[in-house]
């Protein structure tokens, strides 16, 4: 089933981008690579965050899930925190001065300081796969075609939003960025960034990142595109995958 939806999924995204465009079509992106940055390819990434030069990368699988600080320029690891092989990390994000890091099955939210000192792990109320912010809530995927919007000091549900390609629900939402008043969400195991308008849900654009990088340089059968991160001060957009080895910087451009 998942495999036919995936398949269903790629069939709508890809007429997106052959159909001749009207004014009230989604807006369709492609990118030009600006810049690349090393990436760690033992790094299965789940969640990215820049902040001033500074990259903080969530990981998952179960025995090598950390949270790590390190320099975008050289990947230079500045400090590093290793969970429990009990839990498998998701997505992070960075919001009042606190680092939360998610996790899968274990129902758990990790929550550091900058520095990556772990001040607190406590009990969340759900499975998390992707984990962003609005400057105010918490804002998460599970891998359903739902974004839920938290309040951070208690985790209580403030709203919920269905995603929605063209009238049809979107499953398998993953990573998430907040981007100019925009979600912009990875889609496991596809090719394209979704970006969602947060009152609605609706998908108002797709972002192409086809042939990003070379399959032969990453286990392609296995892992995917995965991260996104924004350098809202210069306007920089950053993407990578899980086991790549690189994270590119890109600008995007109105398909044609």
């Amino acid at each position: 089933m998942k495999n036919l939806f995936i398949i269903s999924l790629l069939l709508i995204i890809t007429s997106i981008f052959i159909t001749p465009v009207t004014a009230n079509d989604i807006n369709r992106y492609s990118y030009k690579i600006v810049n690349s940055y090393p990436h760690d390819k033992g790094a299965f990434t789940q969640g990215l965050y820049y902040k001033e030069g500074i990259i903080y990368e969530g990981t998952g699988k179960y025995g090598d899930s950390d949270l790590r600080k390190y320099k975008l320029e050289d990947g230079k690891i500045i400090n590093k925190h290793e969970l429990s092989i009990r839990y498998f990390g998701e997505g992070i994000t960075l919001l009042d001065k606190k680092i939360y890091q998610s996790t899968w099955k274990a129902k758990t939210m990790f929550i550091y300081d900058e520095d990556i000192n772990l001040l607190e792990k406590t009990s969340f109320p759900f499975e998390c796969w992707g984990l962003t912010d609005n400057d105010k809530n918490l804002i998460m995927s599970d891998g359903t075609s739902k974004i839920r919007f938290l309040d951070p000091q208690n985790f209580k549900v403030l709203d919920t939003i269905e995603v929605t390609l063209n009238g049809q629900s979107i499953k398998n939402i993953n990573e998430l960025e907040y981007i100019n008043d925009k979600i912009y969400a990875n889609i496991w195991q596809d090719d394209y960034i979704v970006i969602i308008e947060p009152s609605s849900g609706n998908i108002t654009g797709v972002i192409n990142l086809k042939g990003i990088i070379n399959p032969n340089n990453y286990d392609y059968q296995l892992n995917v595109l995965n991260g996104i991160a924004y350098d809202d001060k210069n306007d920089r957009l950053f993407v990578t995958g899980k086991l790549w080895p690189l994270i590119f910087e890109i600008e995007l451009f109105t398909a044609n």
